[in-house]
């Protein structure tokens, strides 16, 4: 019996990662049926790309504006979903959206810290907060035992920059202060989400894509975008209450907190 489609919302989506999961998503065999593809300006030309994947799947793909430092843009966005999705409610959520500032702790300044807390701590909890109704009403909908992905789900892209257990050994390659510890309050509001809403049968786990070769990561990562989401997506397809509040890698492991 195949699939039953899954409906998919991947904030950050018009570059990067979040756009190559789009075009891996609607091109491969992760069953979607609505793939709600945000970001902060989707009539901007950084979004070409994404308006284009969106041309080529109109029956699947849905642009939506979705700016995550702003509370009414995320109500805004919450609302549009689910008028499309009304009881089926919204299987998996992606917090994609992020910010890095490569600096020292002596060259980062308040602003840097304000804005990396906005765009990645801040944003993710204000986006799993307004879309929660729409995951709820997917677990009602589901009628499978369990979680899973194609339930309820909600995947934080974090980073082993907010590990603090491999600060000593990646501190000098990579400083980065504003993001480690952005992403480090991430992974803690993703456990606390997971502890809070596991009567609700909605799953949580954070993601590290590794050093992908996109526009934030630079030339000198070590994968390519469609290599690396590709095998970010098998992973997300397999989760179930086994991976609940796990911190996984895009190749199939963990890695400290």
């Amino acid at each position: 019996m195949a699939a039953q489609p899954v409906s998919v919302l991947i904030t950050g989506s018009n570059r990067g990662l979040g756009l190559e999961m789009v075009r891996r998503m609607v091109e491969g065999t992760f069953t979607v049926g609505k793939l709600f593809a945000c970001c902060r300006e989707p009539e901007e030309p950084g979004a070409e790309a994404l308006q284009a994947l969106a041309k080529l799947h109109p029956d699947v793909i849905v642009v939506l504006r979705l700016d995550v430092t702003k509370p009414c843009s995320i109500k805004h966005c919450a609302q549009q979903v689910g008028s499309v999705v009304g009881t089926g409610g919204l299987n998996l959520l992606i917090n994609n959206a992020s910010m890095l500032v490569k600096a020292t702790l002596q060259e980062t300044s308040t602003e840097d810290m304000l804005n990396s807390f906005s765009t990645n701590v801040i944003g993710p909890m204000n986006v799993i907060k307004e879309f929660l109704p729409h995951l709820r009403a997917a677990v009602k909908a589901s009628g499978m035992p369990g979680m899973s992905s194609r339930k309820a789900a909600v995947v934080n892209i974090s980073s082993f920059l907010g590990s603090m257990e491999t600060v000593q050994q990646s501190y000098s390659l990579f400083p980065a202060v504003s993001y480690r510890v952005s992403k480090a309050g991430l992974n803690m509001l993703t456990l606390c989400a997971k502890e809070e809403l596991q009567k609700d049968e909605i799953l949580f786990s954070l993601m590290h894509p590794g050093w992908v070769r996109t526009e934030m990561g630079g030339a000198e990562g070590e994968v390519d975008a469609p290599e690396n989401v590709q095998s970010m997506i098998s992973m997300l397809a397999s989760l179930t209450e086994e991976q609940n509040g796990a911190f996984l890698t895009y190749y199939d492991s963990t890695i400290p907190w």
